[in-house]
């Protein structure tokens, strides 16, 4: 197999030898990384949501057979996904965008070798393991994040197998655009996996890299779309013939989704610290996470199953039927089960479950003061905006995101008003988001290995 490998490096720089033109081949040799990492990327990403999406129907399938047992796949399913990242790839448990931007600091030449604990083909594994698990579980967590330290991996791993011949790439762009061609990839939104570097893992120009990050956004995007076929996240919701007032409700739902979002992360780093100074036995762990469990089961079985899973059908539910009015209780449990499942220790993404939490506030706010069908739509998404910017504190690609998924674009200034005023209200609560304060601690503990 080896040599195999060593002679197609040598047939391949053969060939590029060949080129006269200098330029074009430095410039072809720095863009081909970029293009295979992208055509992977787009692979895993279809992949993991066809699988995520067997779990999450498996979980339905299993309580709409026999409702109590859920008492029975929930406990399994926290313990078994929290064993498996803490046996064989502690660093992938939790969203990985933090991991994502905890490597993305350590590609430096000092500390570069210590980014494969944080993304590598381990990592990948049981990532994709242990979120399935969770979510057969009844965890809600969603895929979008841990697409994005998927995608960090596969392009380290490209960056780490080029031969020695090859112009070197920074390890830094190549890590941050792969981020961007995973959640380009997960959403199928191309602009939002941009704006997402530029906005939440880029202290870079983007002239250094800006070429880069297109093509293998575009490259990503389209291989997930050979695969899966050209799709929107949610769809077409309606909200033609929406007047300008339906600004105020708009901005009452995302300084509410704000706040509450803000606490929700400050709530789960609360947890978490608690965990780590209480919790210093297995036993102790798998306790905490049979009662965790057992506290979603109980709610999912005697109020309201929608606690369970990434809530994406709450999402197309309030958006795309007459049924849109929430009841007032379900953003809390749409809290309450990301709060118990993001903490577990077991991988998986919060960018689905805000999204839900977000749908849920501007579903129940509208159905208060009786908006219109349309309306409420609006009024929806931009909560779905609002509570994503309260965890990310990324405004513009919670608002780019949403647009792109449901092909609003009339709706762009409606979105990034929630946004802003998200962001702004947040503050109140906490000044970091929770991925800043999960990055730091990441970086803590790896540093502190030294």
């Amino acid at each position: 197999m080896l040599k195999i490998f060593t002679l197609i490096q040598k047939s391949l720089k053969k060939s590029f030898d060949n080129i006269r033109n200098e330029q074009l081949k430095y410039n072809l040799l720095q863009a081909i990384p970029f293009w295979i990492g992208s055509v992977i990327t787009g692979f895993f990403a279809v992949l993991y949501a066809q699988v995520f999406a067997w779990g999450e129907h498996l979980m339905n399938f299993i309580f709409d057979w026999h409702a109590w047992m859920i008492f029975i796949i929930a406990p399994i399913g926290f313990v078994l996904s929290w064993w498996l990242v803490k046996e064989f790839a502690p660093n992938a448990k939790g969203s990985g965008i933090p991991q994502v931007m905890a490597a993305v600091e350590l590609a430096n030449p000092k500390e570069h070798k210590k980014i494969r604990s944080l993304l590598s083909l381990k990592i990948i594994i049981f990532k994709i393991i242990s979120s399935v698990v969770l979510v057969i579980g009844g965890g809600a967590v969603g895929r979008e994040g841990p697409t994005i330290q998927i995608a960090g991996s596969v392009f380290r791993k490209v960056n780490e197998y080029l031969p020695e011949w090859w112009p070197k790439i920074s390890k830094k762009n190549m890590i941050m655009t792969g981020a961007a061609a995973g959640l380009a990839a997960a959403f199928n939104t191309p602009l939002g996996g941009i704006v997402f570097a530029v906005e939440e893992l880029s202290k870079t120009h983007i002239n250094y890299f800006k070429t880069a990050l297109f093509t293998a956004v575009i490259i990503a995007g389209l291989t997930a779309q050979t695969l899966a076929g050209s799709y929107l996240y949610l769809g077409y919701p309606k909200t033609n013939d929406v007047s300008l007032m339906v600004m105020f409700p708009i901005v009452l739902v995302a300084a509410t989704a704000g706040i509450l979002a803000s606490q929700l992360s400050v709530i789960m780093l609360k947890i978490n610290g608690w965990k780590k100074k209480k919790l210093k036995t297995d036993k102790a762990n798998v306790i905490f996470l049979v009662i965790c469990a057992l506290i979603i089961a109980s709610i999912a079985y005697f109020i309201n199953r929608e606690i369970l899973g990434s809530g994406k059908e709450i999402m197309e539910r309030v958006l795309f039927t007459k049924d849109k009015h929430e009841d007032w209780y379900v953003p809390i449990l749409r809290m309450l089960g990301p709060a118990l499942s993001f903490t577990s220790g077991g991988a998986g993404g919060i960018f689905a479950p805000a999204l839900t939490a977000g749908a849920s506030i501007g579903s129940v706010i509208s159905g208060a003061i009786h908006l219109t069908p349309n309306e409420t739509n609006v009024v929806i998404l931009g909560g779905m905006v609002a509570f994503l910017t309260g965890i990310t504190r990324a405004p513009f690609t919670s608002a780019i995101i949403v647009l792109e998924m449901t092909d609003r674009h009339s709706l762009i200034f409606h979105l990034m008003l929630a946004g802003m005023v998200s962001s702004i209200a947040s503050l109140l609560v906490s000044r970091h988001s929770l991925y800043d304060v999960l990055k730091v601690n990441f970086l803590t503990e790896i540093r502190s290995k030294d």
